[in-house]
């Protein structure tokens, strides 16, 4: 039998994987993930569940999600991806990673069907969270979409309810190239007459979640028409149920203030399922809002790594996510502003880069995958916009040397892809 390494190596070595190598990784069409279910006895039909979708905010909303129902005493699964330090990272139960060992038995497993069905990396991942998730019986499931909606891996399972997070754009060659045809895709996890939860009104888009849920008879709520959330602090948030007239305080420890938009969708999935007979009490809710990454382990969003200087990373990659990132650091108090860079090839970069504050210095990295743009490449595309600095290839390097030359009242952040964030060390 392999090694857990030797395991992962036969993924990553024989399996297409979308995070490594783009687009020619996507399947587009459910036909592996449905064969390698029907493999394991359909385990995707063996626990309740909820599935996330959106461009920016799912992976933030999956955590904040699956942290409620653990502290409301439910034995909770959450599937997210992509993983930042360690494989493991993408299939928890109550914040515990999947065993290594369960990694290396389900491979050995469903090898004989793998060389038969030769699924990608991702449709594997996908049924082996879902196996892991029926064997350990959880109580319920929180799944995150990988890309898209409609054809994704994650698309075969019957949730208690759909939420749908922001739509932005992102993968165009693969999703579409106009924000209603993204969320169109993304529309594609609304199921017969499964309530669907939409996290804010985006007047480009609306329309098309209106009418996917009309057409599948699905109950559609904006949540932001029932939430209204205001931020007086970074992380604190007051939240006015219009409906009901409750008011929440919470102090979230996700300390971006884009999760003002995450955390209305939130609260509305948990009012589906209390009306589906789960016990949530909103002194759980609080208190998991305010401890989700101790409960889930939820990284690299607007993650504070240093004090003087201040030093955040953030893994928002694509043009709304970049947006929020910027409102977020024109919010801090600094002397100077040291930004360390990297980006994946297949990004519309000019829009990303114009976006970027033209005053601050940065170092132009590329974290250690294929898919990464060349630093120095960067650096001329960058300079295009109007943006100075130096190529420093190596992701820690750059980190370091910012660190060297930055002083005690200073700012520096890292991004521009979930990939320079993986490779932190200080993560």
């Amino acid at each position: 039998m392999l090694t857990y390494e030797a395991t992962l190596e036969f993924l990553y070595a024989n399996l297409p994987m979308f995070q490594r190598v783009g687009a020619a990784a996507y399947k587009a069409d459910l036909t592996n993930t449905i064969a390698l279910c029907e493999e394991l006895g359909n385990p995707q039909y063996q626990f309740k569940s909820v599935h996330i979708a959106g461009t920016n905010g799912k992976g933030s909303s999956s955590h904040m999600l699956a942290a409620i129902l653990q502290t409301a005493g439910y034995k909770t699964g959450l599937y997210t991806s992509p993983h930042l330090k360690e494989f493991t990272e993408r299939i928890r139960i109550n914040g515990s990673e999947v065993s290594k060992s369960f990694v290396i038995d389900f491979v050995e497993r469903i090898r004989p069907a793998i060389a038969r069905i030769q699924p990608s990396f991702f449709e594997i991942t996908v049924a082996m969270a879902f196996d892991y998730f029926a064997q350990q019986k959880v109580d319920i499931a929180i799944i995150e979409v990988g890309l898209g909606g409609r054809l994704d891996s994650t698309n075969v399972i019957n949730p208690l309810a759909s939420l749908i997070t922001n739509i932005s754009w992102d993968h165009k060659e693969l999703l579409g190239d106009t924000l209603p045809k993204i969320a169109s895709e993304k529309a594609g996890i609304i199921k017969p007459q499964v309530p669907v939860i939409i996290s804010e009104r985006q007047t480009d888009v609306e329309a098309v979640f209106v009418a996917k849920a009309n057409a599948s008879r699905s109950h559609i709520q904006f949540a932001s028409d029932v939430y209204e959330v205001d931020s007086s602090t970074e992380g604190n948030f007051q939240i006015h149920n219009r409906e009901t007239g409750l008011v929440l305080n919470l102090s979230l420890d996700l300390k971006g203030t884009y999760q003002r938009k995450n955390v209305a969708g939130v609260l509305a999935i948990v009012d589906v399922l209390r009306n589906n007979g789960f016990t949530i009490f909103n002194e759980q809710v609080v208190h998991a809002l305010q401890n989700t990454t101790t409960l889930t382990g939820l990284k690299g969003r607007w993650q504070k790594l240093n004090d003087q200087p201040l030093m955040i990373c953030d893994t928002g990659h694509n043009e709304g996510g970049i947006q929020e990132v910027v409102q977020q650091i024109r919010q801090q108090k600094y002397n100077r502003l040291w930004i360390v860079l990297g980006c994946v090839k297949d990004k519309d970069l000019q829009a990303v880069l114009s976006l970027l504050p033209k005053e601050a210095y940065y170092f132009f990295c590329q974290a250690k995958i294929p898919r990464a743009l060349d630093a120095t490449e960067l650096m001329k595309q960058s300079d295009a916009v109007g943006l100075t600095g130096e190529v420093i290839s190596d992701v820690n390097q750059a980190i370091r040397t910012a660190k060297e030359r930055s002083g005690k009242d200073d700012f520096i952040f890292i991004g521009g892809s979930t990939f320079v964030v993986a490779e932190i060390d200080e993560l």
